[in-house]
């Protein structure tokens, strides 16, 4: 009688604790990683494209192309820099291709969106290509982490270089979305804080191929500096019209708020020189960097080394060894690991991802140079700008997750 009811009791057991042993294992036998970035347009060469698609299945390689015994596989999507495309491939990829991690989310509109989509499917988003600090302030989720850089982290580098060299005017042109506002609200921020003053603010049409009208107003402004609040081929283009204009040669400055080493590239070293600009990483930093470098040149086919491409691999590898140590992909246990984690590799030296899934790591000011020995190389490095000054205080972060 008493053996029976051992039994009994143990068969209730295994029965009570079964849904969560299989919970805590690797769900549908894979683990689903969905790049959802900007495939083809403005966006595609240094943010986010098929250099970021290549990164990341880099990264899946270099892990061993399995995480606890289960196979790895990438997929990815154009979102088109348009939200409801966004949030549909995202929905459709939670719901029917049981996608565990979405990474990349260039554009800020898009990556708020789909984050608290992500929050509501208990799925976990790494958005290593947009740069709105809302992602990790007012609009933070449970499983979102924003990694790479933010619009705080630019102008705190940029804005205070040029504030200190005697640029303390300024006239600020705005992509007109999230991005492009939170970069001229956290610009004018650190000018009007170190004693300057914003003339005014424009705010242009996103993906805009004329900026005559709005550099004119800039020009006729006197302010000593025209900040750009915009990145890509909007940056690009707003920088060789000012050339054509002879803006510069004229006395103005421009403060270019988020450049990448494609956008160098595509600006011209004999219009760009001299440009400071902020980034998280830059690939001749040391040898690790160079390495990197060296071997994501061949595997992605001579795409932009970028730091969003080397931040999209570094947080895949982040996102596997969380996975491992955990031993499961569900979301809960996947971000306390990210959270507990050192992340301290080619790309962040010493870095962590806070509660409020901000990483933090140092910035770098760099500078563009006129006589570089090779195709990338074509900025140098001029200050490190440690991750606790670079970063919003955890005291002054909108975030819940903080207080």
């Amino acid at each position: 009688m008493f053996k029976v009811g051992l039994r009994v009791l143990a068969a209730a057991l295994a029965t009570a604790f079964a849904p969560s042993q299989a919970a805590d294992g690797i769900s549908g036998d894979v683990v689903k990683i969905g790049v959802l970035g900007d495939m083809s347009g403005m966006y595609s060469s240094g943010f986010s494209g098929p250099g970021a698609v290549a990164a990341v299945k880099m990264a899946v390689e270099d892990f061993g192309g399995s995480v606890l015994g289960k196979k790895i596989e990438v997929i990815f999507s154009d979102h088109q820099n348009k939200v409801d495309i966004a949030s549909a491939t995202a929905r459709q990829w939670f719901d029917t291709a049981d996608v565990d991690m979405i990474t990349d989310l260039t554009n800020s509109s898009v990556a708020l969106a789909v984050q608290k989509l992500a929050e509501d499917k208990g799925r976990i988003t790494i958005a290593t290509g947009p740069g709105a600090i809302d992602l990790t302030g007012k609009a933070c989720t449970k499983y979102g982490v924003h990694y790479g850089y933010n619009t705080y982290a630019l102008a705190t580098g940029t804005a205070s270089a040029i504030m200190k060299e005697g640029g303390d005017s300024w006239f600020i042109l705005a992509a007109d979305y999230a991005f492009g506002h939170a970069l001229e609200r956290d610009t004018s921020r650190v000018v009007t804080g170190m004693g300057g003053t914003v003339k005014k603010s424009l705010r242009v049409p996103l993906n805009t191929a004329d900026y005559s009208s709005y550099l004119l107003q800039a020009q006729a402004s006197g302010a000593k500096i025209i900040g750009l609040a915009n990145g890509g081929t909007d940056t690009v283009n707003a920088i060789k019209q000012a050339h054509e204009f002879g803006i510069v040669a004229a006395g103005q400055r421009l403060a270019g708020m988020l450049i990448l080493l494609s956008d160098v590239k595509s600006i011209g070293v004999d219009i760009a020189k001299d440009l400071h600009y902020t980034d998280g990483w830059y690939w001749d930093m040391d040898d690790a960097s160079r390495n990197w470098k060296k071997r994501y040149l061949e595997f992605s086919r001579n795409a932009a080394p970028t730091a969003p491409h080397a931040a999209i691999y570094s947080a895949t590898m982040a996102y596997l060894r969380a996975v491992r140590e955990a031993g499961t992909d569900r979301a809960d246990a996947v971000r306390a690991k990210l959270g507990a984690m050192k992340i301290d590799d080619f790309y962040a030296k010493g870095g962590a991802i806070r509660a409020d899934g901000m990483l933090i790591h140092d910035m770098y000011l760099l500078k563009v140079k006129a006589d570089g020995e090779s195709e990338w190389d074509l900025s140098e490095r001029v200050a490190t700008i440690p991750g606790e000054q670079a970063y919003i205080s955890p005291q002054a972060s909108e975030c819940a997750a903080l207080k």
